[in-house]
């Protein structure tokens, strides 16, 4: 099966009081989007890379790109008015029926080859692959001016990427854009498909906030 991975590259990063984008900023020689690509060129050289991303940022992006992967093939397209719309777009350029589809953060230059590994087997056996880790602090649930301890074993928190038979995937986001659809786990269990879970690994954390930096950094270090 051919093995395609779209990078939404879409957010404006606003959390991180910054005039650049996150995936833009750099982190020790590269951006953070050339780190988070060479983690999938790693797992697969043949990867073919979609990169969704901001209009005003489109040919910036085909330049880093020209730069750091010369003898690659990729395509940059234009990003949507949310994630959901950014994927559509990147998925209108896969054509292969037959393929896997790996959707991940442009801001997420951590995930382990294993994590990318595990979830792409997954999608091909199962039609979806889905990286988790679990929760190690205390939650509580809250309603209004209430809470309520819960078990932390019951709950995992969902990392990119995530990974599906494109068949699958392509039929799912055929559905109307809704306001729940918080990643496209959810797309595609709302269109009826199972979501299969494997293993994430705990570093691969979203750049969101400054400090994030610092530990994106160590960890490439």
């Amino acid at each position: 099966m051919n093995e395609y991975v779209i990078i939404v590259a879409g957010g404006s990063g606003s959390r991180m009081n910054s005039n650049v984008p996150k995936q833009y900023m750099k982190i020790i020689d590269a951006p953070v989007i050339i780190h988070t690509i060479q983690k999938f060129y790693n797992y697969n050289p043949s990867i073919q890379v979609i990169c969704c991303v901001h209009k005003d940022y489109i040919s910036d992006v085909n330049e880093l790109l020209n730069q750091f992967f010369p003898k690659k093939k990729w395509t940059v397209t234009e990003g949507g008015e949310t994630r959901f719309h950014s994927v559509k777009n990147g998925l209108n350029k896969v054509k292969d029926n037959h393929s896997i589809v790996a959707i991940h953060d442009a801001a997420r230059p951590l995930v382990s080859v294993a994590t990318i590994q595990k979830a792409m087997e997954s999608a091909k056996k199962f039609g979806s692959g889905i990286p988790v880790v679990s929760v190690h602090e205390s939650i509580r649930f809250v309603d209004t001016n209430k809470s309520k301890a819960v078990n932390r074993n019951d709950y995992k928190i969902v990392q990119t990427p995530q990974c599906f038979k494109n068949i699958l995937i392509q039929q799912a986001f055929l559905s109307h854009y809704n306001d729940a659809f918080t990643d496209d786990a959810t797309v595609f269990e709302f269109a009826g498909n199972e979501v299969k879970l494997t293993e994430g690994n705990p570093e691969n954390i979203k750049i969101t906030l400054p400090n994030d930096l610092i530990v994106a950094e160590y960890f490439l270090r």
